[in-house]
This record gives C-alpha cells, structure tokens and sequence, in this order.
C-alpha cells in the first residue's frame, strides 16, 4: 500500500471517528445527522464547482452510491439512537474490510495476497477486541451493525471504480446532494423540524465538514490502493474513537481495549508494507 494512501485513510479515521463521536452524543441523533449532511453539501458546493470534472461515465456510480448511502445513514440514525457507540461502531466498521475482502475476491475475481488477506484479518479482529464480547447484544442492534458494514462494504468497491470518472471531491458532492435532501425530508417528515433547528450548532456543522472530509480522503485513497486496504486502514478509526471516548465520553479503556488497539496497529504496518 503506498504510503500517500496510508496517510489518506488514517486521516480519513481520524475525521469518521471524530464525526461518529459527536452524532451518537446528539440529543437528537436523526436532527443532528440531517444538519451535518446539509453543512457538508452547503460547504464543499464551491470547493466542487471551483475543481469540476465529472465524466458521463460517473453518473451511474453516482445513483448507487447515493441509494447505499442513504440507507447507510438511516441505519446509522436508527442504530446510535438504540445502541451504545460502543457497540455499534466497532461491529459495522470491523466488519466492513472483510466484507471488502471477500466481495472483491469472490464476485470481483480480484486477486488478493496473504499479506493483505492478514492485515485485513488483523484489523477486524482488533477492532472487534477494542469493543469486546461483553454483555448481551439485542439481536436487533447487532443486525443493524451487521447492516451498516454490508453499506460500507457495498460502496467502498462502488466507489473505487466510480471515482475514476470524476475527482474526488466532485464525485463526494453530487454522491451526498440526493442524500443529503432525502434524508432531510424523511426527518422532516417524522415530525423532527424543531429538532432540525435545536440540532444547528458549531459541533454539529463541524461534523458535517468531517462527514465530507474523511470521505474524500478515502476516494482520494481508493484511486491508490486497492479498496480492502483502504477500508481496512481506516478502520482504525475505532481506536481513535476509543481512546476519545475515554475524555469525551468518560469511558474506561481496558487492557481488552489496548489490546485491540494494538492488533490493530499491526494490521495496518502488515497492510503498508
């Protein structure tokens, strides 16, 4: 994995765990997550128009992801509205990269080497050891979790080919436009307009610009690398939301979660090697 890639994807970790920390401590988690959309298409709408470049091959690419994401972040609302961030995050982000993996391998013909087969491997393991098995786990919440990683999963080999078409901002854009007011006028629609308004704040629109920006940092590392490396890289943003979660949050940080934390780290040298 090249190196200006592996940068890309843990800055991308970085910025999804800061985001997913501030929306899964919302009052309102729907509110706020339609505000931070709205922010993010508001705030990169220029920065799209000033570096346009969007081949009609694209627009296909564009449909499916905008549906994928979508439902992403409907599942994503429902899950942080029911569940603990504990939970959740570390079970859909984990599983992701080896949902990657196997699609890429199995209905892609992509080939895959052992290094790459174990970091990925690595990387899900720990981060699945930094949340831990402890406590019973609703069936319903852990479907959920399981749901978000098949969306992520989905859109990241989507999006590894549509990025091709269009740079990666351009692409991020007019991806989130259709999401961005589909999902505004669901949250409107059940009632949650007064929500929307108490939910605009610094930190939510701050979150909105990490919703955008880690994104772009991860097409910008598809066109690099190939997609289970870059998804299983940024997965280490489940040891940045651990080690947050501790200040932010009050959570304790175990030895179970350190160990994670280092397996973790070991996936992704295996990757970058």
């Amino acid at each position: 994995m090249p190196l200006s890639a592996l940068a890309l994807a843990l800055g991308a970790a970085f910025l999804h765990a800061f985001w997913n920390l501030v929306l899964a401590r919302a009052r309102d988690v729907e509110a706020a997550t339609a505000v931070a959309l709205v922010a993010g298409v508001v705030v990169f709408a220029p920065v799209a128009a000033l570096g346009w470049r969007a081949e009609r091959e694209v627009w296909p690419f564009l449909v499916a992801t905008s549906l994928l994401q979508l439902v992403y972040f409907l599942l994503l609302a429902t899950a942080y509205g029911r569940a603990e961030l504990s939970f959740v995050y570390p079970i859909a982000r984990g599983s992701a990269p080896v949902l990657v993996l196997l699609a890429g391998v199995v209905l892609l013909s992509e080939g895959a080497s052992v290094a790459q087969i174990g970091g990925v491997l690595l990387v899900a393991g720990g981060v699945l050891l930094v949340r831990g098995l402890r406590g019973p786990a609703a069936a319903g919440d852990l479907a959920l979790a399981l749901s978000i990683a098949a969306c992520i999963a989905a859109y990241t080999l989507l999006d590894q080919r549509g990025v091709r078409y269009a740079s990666p901002v351009v692409y991020q854009e007019l991806s989130m436009i259709p999401v961005t007011i589909g999902f505004l006028v669901l949250t409107v629609a059940r009632g949650r307009r007064q929500a929307v308004r108490e939910a605009i704040g610094p930190l939510t629109i701050a979150a909105g610009l990490a919703t955008f920006g880690a994104y772009i940092l991860v097409l910008a590392a598809l066109s690099r690398a190939p997609a289970a490396s870059v998804a299983a890289v940024r997965e280490s943003s489940v040891v940045i939301a651990t080690a947050l979660a501790a200040p932010l949050l009050g959570e304790r940080v175990g030895a179970s979660r350190l160990a994670g934390a280092v397996v973790v780290v070991a996936g992704v040298v295996l990757l970058s090697l």
